[in-house]
This record gives C-alpha cells, structure tokens and sequence, in this order.
C-alpha cells in the first residue's frame, strides 16, 4: 500500500474515500458538526503519524473508524473532566449534517435530534445509511463490521427511530 511507504498522494486519496465515513462515524458518537469536522482532521493527522501499522488497503475503513471512536471516548472524557464556560452551549449533533434531499428542514432536525438519543451502534449506522447514502454491504466494507451486524443494528435503529419519531409527532 503506498500511503504506508510515506506516498502523501495516496494518503490524499486515503482522506478523499474515507473523510465522510470518518465524519459521520464521529456524528454518530455525539459530536456537533463543527467539532466533527475539527476532530475529522485530528483523525487523518493521528493516522498519518501511525500509517505503518495499516495492515491491508482493505482494512483502512475499519482501521480510520477504529481511531475516529478512540477519539471521540477521548473526547467525551475530556469533556466530563472540563466543564464548560459559563453561558457556552454546545452545538447539537442534529444540526451536524446536511438535510437529506425532499425533507424539510424541522424535519431532518427532529430525525437527527432522535437519531442522536439513540444507543450509538444504531446512531453510526443510522448516520451512515440515512445521511451518508451508504448500503449495508458498504458499511459492512468500510466499517469492519459484519454484514449481519449492519442489517441487525439498521433494523433496531430503524425500529427505534420510527417509535421516538412517532412519540413526538402524538404530542
């Protein structure tokens, strides 16, 4: 693989096939869209620095994924460990991503802000699947996880979703 051997083409290309999985990896973990898109980068700086130990090109989905979750944990950590300013809010993960083409802009809101309350294997590959576009089988790919896995965890957060969204509509 030639971003190992220190090719900053192929880790350009590495970033360009992998930055939206990374991004949405890390909206699913409870980050606001311009934390992701800092963290994203601290992401692709850490991998740089550690491209050696990449095993396979086939396993880089799953490999960038694995180090955009140990940041998040270690986010959320430093978050508990610093509590905000005074008058500081955080940016909700709802408005992270771009509404999906056809829905309404309250609408994608709402679906997010539920996406976000759910347990977080159904908020990645809910993010993955809804706003990211990606098939089973490519999340499958890019995650490292089994396709049964994606078809179990998409089923429950669909499942889950549906109920949640039902909720607020009957208020």
């Amino acid at each position: 693989m030639a971003a190992r051997s220190g090719d900053r083409a192929a880790f350009a290309r590495l970033y360009r096939r992998f930055a939206p999985l990374v991004h949405s990896v890390l909206l699913g973990a409870g980050a606001g869209r311009s934390e992701a898109e800092d963290l994203v980068q601290e992401v692709f700086t850490r991998a740089l620095g550690a491209v050696e130990s990449l095993r396979t090109a086939q396993s880089a989905g799953a490999w960038l994924c694995t180090i955009a979750r140990r940041i998040a944990i270690d986010r959320g950590r430093k978050r508990v460990r610093e509590p905000a300013p005074l008058g500081a809010q955080r940016e909700p993960a709802a408005r992270a991503v771009v509404e999906p083409p056809g829905v309404e802009g309250n609408e994608a809101e709402r679906a997010l802000a539920a996406i976000g309350e759910l347990p977080e294997a159904y908020r990645e590959t809910l993010i993955l699947r809804l706003v990211q576009g990606l098939t089973g089988e490519q999340i499958a790919e890019r995650t490292g996880m089994t396709p049964g896995s994606v078809r179990v965890n998409l089923h429950r957060g669909l499942t889950m979703l549906r109920e949640r969204l039902g909720k607020e509509d009957a208020r």
